[in-house]
């Protein structure tokens, strides 16, 4: 059996930055452990896949080792792929998923995402948590994943923790943010649990960063930097209730793969 293959750089105006994700449209759904293999072989943090449904698209998400509930950048790229290359018409797709419906919109360039919110919440510094980084965070939230604010850009994009050692702290993945320079904000997210040590522009941790920093900078409207090694920028908007995360794709391979 052979199927096609797209890898697109999400996040980024410019290919080998941003976040890289493999999407592969399917007629219908294939055995679970096989769409898990595909996601192991292609070692990227997420491969996505869709099926065509009455209304909309079914999606699902695999990193290299697990299947996920939300993933913006794989959505992002799956949605160029769709507008772009097959020539889909509409400019609007609704992606139904394990977390709801998907609302995406292309407009010129731009691809926003319409995602539920998350609402973090402060929380007391977990011990094993500290021991894992080295800076200490003026703020602690968690919702499923655990948010360490900083004072300044410096010290997230400079922070070197011991990503394994998230393992040992009840949390899927660590967010870490603080104001940035040249933006409204700058973040870094490390996700071990999933096989994704640290991944280069996040979509679902701007569902949890975007309501906090709109009320903390009491604005709706955000610019926002992932300050990883590749780097993304996220053009945010806080909807109450729902976000709006949109950015730019590029293309940087299509083909097939044979399974």
């Amino acid at each position: 059996m052979k199927l096609k293959i797209f890898q697109v750089d999400a996040f980024t105006s410019k290919v080998f930055g941003g976040n890289p994700a493999a999407v592969i449209p399917l007629e219908n759904w294939l055995d679970d452990k096989i769409l898990q293999n595909i996601g192991l072989e292609n070692n990227l943090s997420e491969t996505a896949f869709f099926v065509k449904e009455k209304e909309g698209y079914r999606i699902r998400w695999f990193t290299p080792t697990s299947e996920v509930d939300l993933c913006g950048h794989a959505t992002l790229a799956s949605s160029f792929v769709l507008f772009n290359i097959l020539n889909k018409k509409e400019n609007v797709i609704k992606f139904n998923s394990r977390s709801g419906e998907l609302l995406v919109e292309k407009n010129d360039d731009l691809i926003s995402l319409n995602f539920p919110a998350r609402n973090p919440q402060k929380i007391e510094t977990p011990e094993n948590l500290l021991a894992t980084l080295t800076e200490r965070p003026s703020e602690i939230l968690f919702d499923k994943s655990i948010i360490c604010v900083f004072e300044n850009e410096d010290i997230v994009r400079n922070l070197k923790p011991k990503v394994k050692d998230f393992l040992n702290v009840n949390t899927h993945g660590v967010i870490i943010t603080a104001p940035g320079e040249n933006v409204d904000f700058v973040s870094r997210f490390f996700a071990p649990d999933v096989g994704i040590d640290e991944d280069p522009v996040t979509g679902y941790a701007h569902t949890l960063l975007i309501p906090y920093w709109a009320k903390r900078l009491a604005k709706d409207k955000l610019h926002a930097l992932q300050v990883s090694q590749r780097g993304g920028e996220l053009f945010c908007e806080n909807l109450n209730g729902r976000v709006k995360i949109s950015g730019n794709a590029v293309l940087y391979l299509e083909g097939e793969i044979t399974i």
